[in-house]
């Protein structure tokens, strides 16, 4: 069984995975014997992320590029794979949430969100997919959300790109499924990470809401979006394609739980 989750000398780049979910996934692969590329576009962020990794006795390849840039992407990817050796592992994790009422929302702010959340993932497995689908092995996960399937209110143009970036994982499998490329997208909950670390306070209306409509009745931890990478990524996972696993406590199977309520 060890074998299954095995990912000794698998190369594994984590597109923004200097800190919150992103680096937790690093983590997770990094304990199951990936060597760790992480991108990102703050050198400060990149400098921190590497310092905390070694202290964790973690090995780990940084590298700063816009994964919006076609030239730029071409180049980073480029240079790890001189560097380290070509990408087995794509986490398509950089992305941004915009929270504007749509008539409040200027255009550029709409094409920003969507250029990095999903036109971003398009360019990177562009760029890998072609040495996978020659190898005839590969991995690509795209990090959507709950959002992915439903709306909310003021995330109109977050809740498109992640829509947007199921059916392109879909339309990647459809695609390269038969070179034995999976393609796989995860969709993570509320996650406690420092993003969230405001509203998870006892009495914050949101945290209510998480914690009243939560099935598990907890916040997720970025950890458990990490243990669903890792088996996207692992050979467990070979005959998994085109899937958004929902790491989210169940809140999508129920959102009408009300804690107490429907405990009877």
């Amino acid at each position: 069984m060890k074998e299954l989750f095995e990912l000794t000398g698998k190369v594994a780049l984590v597109t923004g995975g200097t800190h919150g979910i992103g680096m937790a996934i690093a983590r997770t692969l990094a304990s199951a014997g990936a060597k760790i590329c992480i991108n990102d576009i703050d050198q400060e962020k990149l400098d921190n992320c590497k310092k905390e990794f070694q202290s964790e006795g973690i090995d780990v390849y940084t590298l700063l590029f816009d994964v919006t840039n076609e030239e730029a992407v071409d180049k980073g990817i480029s240079q790890i794979e001189n560097e380290v050796g070509d990408i087995d592992i794509l986490v398509n994790n950089a992305g941004i949430i915009k929270r504007i009422p749509i008539l409040d929302m200027p255009v550029s702010d709409f094409k920003q969100v969507i250029d990095i959340d999903l036109v971003a993932p398009l360019i990177m497995a562009k760029r890998v997919a072609p040495k996978m689908i020659e190898k005839k092995e590969g991995k690509i996960i795209n990090i959507c959300s709950m959002m992915s399937v439903y709306g909310r209110n003021s995330v109109s143009a977050y809740a498109a790109a992640k829509g947007g970036l199921k059916l392109l994982t879909q339309n990647m499998t459809c695609e390269w499924a038969k070179y034995n490329v999976q393609v796989n997208g995860i969709g993570p909950g509320y996650i406690a990470t420092a993003q969230t670390a405001p509203i998870r306070v006892g009495g914050h209306p949101f945290n209510d809401l998480v914690m009243t409509r939560t099935p598990a009745n907890r916040w997720g931890e970025p950890s458990d979006v990490g243990n669903a990478a890792l088996f996207l990524a692992s050979k467990a996972a070979d005959f998994v394609n085109g899937q958004v696993l929902y790491v989210d406590g169940g809140i999508l199977a129920n959102f009408g739980y009300v804690k107490g309520e429907n405990d009877l």
